[in-house]
């Protein structure tokens, strides 16, 4: 592998922060969606919450807001899973399992997997996710949950709990994740018990988690699986790659294009208001905000990372002339 793989660097401290608490004062005042209301325990979020939390390669720190409000992480837990799975049986059997291609269809799909006549879908998808946990290492529940905790505390450099409020909430209103499981059962695409995966997958998207958790932990992929702050290799780089892949194409579900347009970058959001972004080799941006549009992504979020990505010079497909030679 090339030593060199870093696409340069976020610009001074003093720039960073400057657009950061600008970004917090132009989108604090927006008013547009609705929070989550399918699930109880997230009906409740106050919708003028609002965080972010820029962390760079690094280590330095750079926030606004609401940064250490706590909240569950959700759907953003799929791509920490898929590299944790990734790094337990190799990237080319969790890819040839679990499937890398986009869906085009919302997160939580059934026919997602009815029309692939493989089962596949990709780890980004509740389908692909739920998979993906019945593929964690040891033979009982409580093993492989030990496996998934630890490992996500491992990439937010510090102990994750569970919020016990937003799990039973879950959990009285999981019939379609069961569904999924089920189905996966039928095509022989899940390796462990259906209701218990499917707990397991419900108690990990009710980890606690706060922006400056999410920051860390994204930067952590754009840094090679290298904490910026525990200095711990969490995964290796390879799988960094690979899950930062299936991110573009798929972390924001059937607006993936347009995410990609507009931002650039590897992203991937959760319905309780949270989202990530990747910058490989920068940094980790991540925004809390609860009101949600009609795909289930963040407004403010969205806002936040389409500003901060033009303005940082963040987008992986932008480039200047070359110089006449």
């Amino acid at each position: 592998m090339a030593s060199w793989i870093s696409t340069g660097h976020l610009p001074t401290e003093a720039v960073v922060r400057q657009l950061v608490d600008e970004a917090h004062q132009r989108f604090g005042p927006v008013r547009e969606g609705k929070v989550a209301r399918y699930i109880p325990a997230l009906a409740s979020a106050n919708p003028a919450d609002f965080g972010i939390a820029v962390a760079s390669t690094e280590g330095q720190l750079f926030e606004a807001g609401e940064a250490l409000h706590p909240f569950s992480i959700q759907s953003i837990s799929k791509p920490f899973l898929f590299a944790l799975i990734c790094q337990a049986i190799g990237e080319r059997d969790a890819r040839q399992k679990l499937g890398v291609n986009s869906t085009g269809l919302p997160f939580n799909s059934v026919q997602a997997v009815e029309r692939a006549e493989d089962g596949l879908s990709n780890p980004m998808v509740n389908a692909g996710a739920i998979a993906a946990t019945s593929l964690a290492p040891g033979d009982t529940v409580e093993a492989k949950w030990t496996f998934i905790q630890e490992g996500f505390s491992r990439f937010a450099g510090r102990p994750l709990e569970l919020d016990e409020e937003v799990y039973a909430s879950e959990v009285a209103t999981n019939r379609r994740n069961l569904g999924i499981a089920t189905l996966l059962e039928e095509q022989e695409g899940i390796w462990f018990d259906p209701e218990a995966t499917t707990d397991l997958y419900t108690r990990q998207c009710a980890l606690s988690v706060t922006t400056h958790d999410l920051a860390l932990m994204a930067a952590t992929l754009a840094n090679g699986g290298r904490h910026p702050l525990s200095g711990e290799q969490v995964v290796a780089p390879p799988i960094c790659q690979v899950v930062l892949a299936v991110m573009v194409t798929a972390g924001l579900y059937e607006t993936s294009g347009d995410w990609m347009y507009d931002i650039g970058l590897p992203g991937k959001s959760g319905v309780s208001g949270g989202m990530i972004t990747v910058a490989p080799g920068k940094g980790g941006l991540a925004t809390y905000s609860p009101p949600l549009d009609g795909a289930g992504n963040s407004v403010r979020g969205q806002l936040t990372a389409t500003f901060l990505s033009e303005r940082l010079g963040l987008h992986l497909l932008a480039s200047m002339p070359a110089s006449p030679i």
